[in-house]
């Protein structure tokens, strides 16, 4: 099984897009049991909220199932129970590697785009640009990228 935990700033806009889009996308390849899929945040701004409106709003237009997930904080000993930690920018990569502590010897973290020949670019926050479809545009060109990688290994 592969985990793996998306992660952004309060774990109610891209996060928790990320990792229904992701699932979803795992879900129409029917490779649901082969995969775990988590998302948090590096700040306890935000916890205990659900996702944002217009995560939800964007998620509903795309057809794409969003649960009841309540934003958390990532924790450092999470670095051992997942494959794959991704950020969507450069912010969230230095809070991550901050909450670990120990740095990333089995280089697992990366961002999101880094999967994607964009590789080193950030995905917007749309808490503050407004603009749910381009951070989905970005959300869902790294899944898609992120899912192909991951068949290779399964």
């Amino acid at each position: 099984m592969i985990k793996i935990l998306f992660v952004c700033h309060g774990n109610i806009c891209r996060s928790t897009m990320a990792q229904y889009v992701f699932q979803n996308m795992v879900n129409k390849a029917g490779l649901a049991d082969s995969f775990y899929i988590d998302s948090a945040a590096t700040s306890r701004e935000e916890i205990g909220n659900p996702p944002h409106h217009g995560t939800r709003r964007k998620l509903r237009h795309e057809g794409i199932p969003c649960g009841d997930h309540r934003a958390r904080q990532m924790r450092a000993e999470e670095y051992d129970r997942f494959d794959y930690i991704i950020g969507m920018d450069s912010w969230n990569i230095r809070n991550i590697m901050r909450i670990l502590g120990n740095g990333d010897p089995d280089g697992k973290v990366s961002k999101l785009l880094d999967f994607t020949d964009r590789k080193g670019d950030d995905i917007a926050d749309p808490w503050y640009t407004g603009n749910f479809d381009v951070t989905y545009r970005d959300v869902k060109e790294g899944c898609e990228a992120l899912l192909e990688e991951c068949l290779l290994r399964l």
